[in-house]
């Protein structure tokens, strides 16, 4: 719902929007030290909502068309979308925590989970809500007839184009991550479904056999890797729930994604307007589940955007940096 981008167009002025957005947000950066985290055999991740409410979200499977699991917020196949909700796909792990850490420029909350600033709530708040209603008064009904007029099957096919498009965002990430199984991987998938995947409608390589996965990566995730924090708590219009870092990072993905560079601009921002619609049309329902259980919506779709982030970075840092061994097969 990984959102999703008005697209900061480097003709007809808006590249001035982007770097006065980046000027910005400096400030709130805060600088962080490294985290650390335990793996746990945890094969779901629960939300925790600081309103007493929880939200369990089941890991999603990768096959030739594969379908995801999916949070309201922001991030999606490595590019963001301008719909207010972000994709979660891929959780298989959950984290508990021993050590505090500066997520923020401040202490990590006891209560277990990351430390959210939220300054400027008033104004997120207001955002929030314009968000919300541009999803139930536009993007899902636009969407929910695009369904009626295009099979499933089909709009899967799209999104795995436009995924297989995304690949210098993955690949760039994984070379900064130091992931050079990452890069390999995406280089590999990026080869076998350009050619035999025909354009990358059918993303043969996540199939048994080849079991090449895509790679859950962007340069938000990598600048956490790095030691920076998330700062204050941002939703953006339009984008939805984000912060300074995530909001550099996008900016970053914007000059990697290829759509970015079509010409004339407004048949760039149609392209990333049909993968939107499309991107949504698979993700009716989503959004509705986790607002309507909860008795706050923005906190609940705050806390729910804040620890994915958390844990998506925590996750990468445990493959990276202190992998599990595999288990060897008995004989």
């Amino acid at each position: 719902m990984k959102l999703r981008l008005t697209r900061i167009t480097r003709y007809r002025g808006f590249s001035i929007i982007g770097i006065a957005l980046v000027v910005a947000c400096l400030p709130f950066f805060p600088f962080s030290p490294a985290l650390h985290a335990e793996e746990s055999p945890h094969a779901e991740i629960t939300v925790h909502i600081t309103d007493g409410m929880t939200e369990s979200l089941p890991p999603s499977g990768e096959d030739a068309f594969p379908e995801e699991t999916v949070l309201p917020g922001t991030v999606h196949e490595g590019v963001r979308v301008a719909d207010p909700v972000w994709i979660a796909e891929d959780f298989e792990d959950d984290f508990e925590y021993e050590d505090d850490f500066d997520i923020s420029g401040e202490e990590q909350s006891r209560t277990g989970g990351p430390h959210i600033s939220d300054p400027i709530e008033p104004f997120n708040r207001a955002m929030f809500l314009f968000n919300d209603k541009l999803y139930f008064w536009v993007l899902k009904p636009v969407a929910t007839g695009y369904n009626k007029i295009l099979p499933k099957v089909m709009r899967v096919s799209v999104k795995n184009f436009f995924t297989n498009l995304a690949f210098p965002i993955r690949f760039v990430s994984s070379l900064l991550q130091a992931d050079f199984n990452g890069t390999a991987i995406e280089s590999g998938r990026f080869f076998i479904n350009s050619i035999w995947g025909i354009a990358g409608f059918m993303d043969l390589a996540s199939m048994e056999g080849i079991n090449l996965p895509k790679q859950d990566t962007d340069l938000g995730q990598t600048f956490g890797l790095w030691g920076i924090g998330q700062g204050v708590y941002i939703v953006w219009p339009f984008l939805g729930p984000s912060s300074p870092r995530e909001t550099f990072g996008f900016v970053g993905e914007y000059f990697l994604y290829p759509v970015s560079y079509i010409n004339p601009w407004y048949v760039s921002t149609g392209i990333r307007g049909y993968e939107i619609l499309n991107d949504t049309s698979l993700r009716i329902g989503d959004y509705e589940a986790l607002v309507g259980a909860a008795i706050d919506p923005y906190i609940a779709t705050r806390d729910a955007y804040v620890q994915y982030r958390h844990q998506k970075i925590e996750k990468k840092r445990q493959k990276l940096w202190n992998p599990v061994p595999e288990e060897q097969p008995t004989e």
